[in-house]
């Protein structure tokens, strides 16, 4: 035969061993405000890596290669031949030609993050000494302010 103050006991710890309907909905509605706020700041954490990636870019990666070309050529690609120089040789300059300088997937250059062509020129406007190598920036156009260059 079981004591009454048993039966309590049991029952107490049987109700506190689960979580109550209550209890379950908090959480996942806390959990449900923490998946919307990530979703809605995705774009401002990702945005600061491109930005990050087009300057890496322009500053560190495309700068190994053009000093190689110059090198084996004597000077930078024109304005004119552009990057398409570091990957299929100048027709006036085959001869020198020791490249291809950078890896060009399907043929095709490397774009910036935002699926627009690098900018070059040579003689640079902002390097006087030297070319210019920039991505035009999240907002797509040339001589804004969110421009990532090499200057």
């Amino acid at each position: 035969m079981s004591s009454p103050l048993l039966c309590r006991s049991t029952k107490k710890l049987r109700s506190r061993q689960a979580f109550t309907l209550l209890e379950i909905l908090v959480v996942l509605a806390i959990i449900g405000l923490l998946v919307g706020l990530g979703v809605k700041n995705a774009d401002k954490i990702l945005g600061g890596s491109q930005v990050s990636v087009a300057g890496i870019f322009v500053n560190d990666t495309m700068k190994t290669s053009l000093v190689r070309y110059r090198i084996d050529m004597g000077d930078y690609p024109s304005t004119a031949e552009g990057m398409e120089a570091l990957v299929t040789a100048p027709a006036s300059k085959a001869e020198r030609w020791k490249g291809p300088y950078i890896e060009a997937k399907g043929g095709k250059l490397p774009q910036d993050p935002w699926a627009e062509p690098y900018q070059y020129r040579y003689p640079g406007t902002q390097n006087k000494g030297g070319y210019d190598l920039f991505s035009k920036g999240p907002d797509k156009t040339e001589g804004s302010a969110d421009d990532i260059g090499n200057w």
